[in-house]
């Protein structure tokens, strides 16, 4: 990855955002800019210079994990919160106006800033100027979420059996996520979902010791992390022989998926792709069963930019990378999505995701 081009990119819109400088204090937005994985860090962003500031316990991962990524900056080291701000406040003194990360500052915070950090210089509240950078992936993020991708594959092959075994939900979860961590995974993108029966008609089911049964729909939603690029995949089981209504179920979101990724094109609006989706749900009479968008970006966060909803503002790019997840959920029958990870092309896109999507054992 090209990490050393980053912050050139960033400094170029800090004219347009109205700011001398920027204070970046969300630590995924440190991570993309840096290379540093550590808990606690500030990073301030000048035209002409680079202030990277953290505690005792990263002094020397700080310092190796910016050299092996090729960013040039200087690295101070606060063992106390005074320490800290008097490394940051010298270079912003004189500064007209500062750049914070409004998603990300708390109201305490920034009036911690104005009063005792920064107090004669104005606060600008910027909003998404390192997320709009980490919308367009490079090869080498794109090379990470593919291989958290082939380990979410492979863990789901490795497990799909225990589906017709009786294992109860939390089993099958830790059974994924032991897979993928065996695989090379540093673990899951997020919480395993596992949700069978009546549970599959709550999206974000937790996975409990309800255990897996005959005429179930089983709905799996996962992802591997790797080098702190996620992967986001959804299949749907059924255990035996599906009811008539859960085999409609199951022809209609696979109808409605496969139309959402046919509609990925770079230059298409993203509430388009929704539609796609949607349209079809909606000609079945489920489109009210349809409880959530069609998807969202993934990168260094499993959710991030762009989205894509029916409300969804803007047009998909050359190197997005996003979801297509549209489903269908109704308690008495229970709930059926499937999801796929893809990079955008100008020709369509790519999928990530390539686990079989048959709901057959």
């Amino acid at each position: 990855m090209d990490v050393a081009d980053r912050v050139p990119r960033l400094r170029a819109r800090l004219d347009e955002a109205g700011c001398d400088a920027l204070l970046v204090t969300n630590l995924t937005n440190i991570r993309y800019l840096t290379g540093f994985t550590g808990s606690a860090a500030m990073l301030l962003v000048t035209p002409d210079d680079l202030l990277f500031v953290t505690d005792g316990r990263y002094r020397d991962q700080a310092t190796a994990q910016l050299d092996a990524a090729r960013v040039a900056g200087r690295v101070e080291i606060g063992r106390t919160n005074d320490a800290q701000r008097e490394h940051v406040a010298g270079p912003v003194a004189g500064m007209g106006r500062l750049g914070l990360e409004a998603a990300n500052v708390t109201w305490a915070q920034q009036r911690r800033f104005g009063s005792e950090w920064f107090p004669d210089t104005e606060l600008v509240a910027t909003e998404d100027l390192v997320e709009d950078l980490r919308r367009v992936k490079d090869a080498g993020e794109v090379a990470r979420i593919k291989a958290a991708c082939a380990m979410a594959d492979a863990a789901l092959a490795a497990v799909r059996h225990r589906l017709g075994e009786e294992a109860t939900e939390a089993e099958v979860a830790l059974e994924l996520e032991w897979q993928m961590r065996r695989l090379g995974a540093e673990g899951p993108s997020f919480e395993t979902i596992v949700a069978s029966g009546p549970n599959g008609a709550m999206p974000h089911h937790r996975a409990g010791d309800r255990r897996i049964g005959e005429g179930d729909l089983v709905v799996i939603d996962f992802g591997a992390l790797v080098d702190g690029y996620h992967s986001d995949m959804t299949r749907t089981f059924v255990v035996g022989q599906p009811s008539e209504t859960q085999r409609r179920m199951l022809e209609a979101v696979t109808t409605a998926q496969a139309a959402g990724v046919a509609a990925v094109r770079s230059g298409v609006e993203a509430r388009d792709v929704d539609e796609a989706c949607r349209s079809v749900l909606r000609d079945v009479g489920w489109e009210d069963a349809f409880l959530h968008g069609t998807g969202h970006g993934v990168g260094l966060d499993i959710h991030e930019s762009p989205r894509v909803s029916a409300t969804a503002a803007g047009s998909l790019a050359d190197g997005h990378v996003v979801t297509v997840e549209p489903g269908v959920y109704l308690p008495e029958h229970g709930g059926v999505r499937i999801e796929d990870t893809v990079v955008v092309t100008s020709e369509g896109c790519r999928t990530l995701t390539l686990a079989p999507k048959a709901p057959f054992l």
